[in-house]
């Protein structure tokens, strides 16, 4: 029996956080669409000169793509850790530009980001041991 590192916990979480990111991604797209006036700016106050709609879709799209990755990083794939962290980095990216408009869930999300970046990078190995 391979006995699991505590190291590997951290891409478990890291994993799950993409789940939850993902999922938090297309609750926001999902405001966008059907409730843009939650936020906090006008139609004009994004960093990109889109409307919400399209705001929306972005982060519907972006989130179902981030469940999946979680669910097989979960699964110790290792492409996921390849592009969990690039869809960790770019869903900072398109939280800075979502920053005007709901400061406080961007900020948070942004900082979760970091976390599943960290996570990954230092201790995506360690799952790849484990797994085999």
């Amino acid at each position: 029996m391979v006995r699991q590192s505590a190291w590997v916990a951290w891409v478990n979480f890291a994993g799950v956080m993409l789940i939850m990111l993902g999922t938090l991604h297309g609750i926001q797209g999902l405001v966008a669409l059907f409730r843009d006036e939650v936020y906090v700016v006008g139609k004009s106050g994004l960093v990109v000169n889109v409307d919400y709609t399209t705001w929306g879709w972005v982060h519907i799209i972006w989130g179902l793509f981030g469940i999946l990755v979680g669910v097989c990083l979960l699964a110790g794939q290792m492409w996921a850790r390849v592009v969990g962290v690039i869809l960790a980095f770019a869903s900072a990216i398109i939280n800075v530009g979502f920053l005007p408009s709901y400061p406080v869930w961007s900020g948070i999300m942004i900082a979760l980001d970091v976390v599943v970046i960290w996570a990954i990078t230092v201790h995506g190995g360690e799952l790849k041991e484990f797994k085999q």
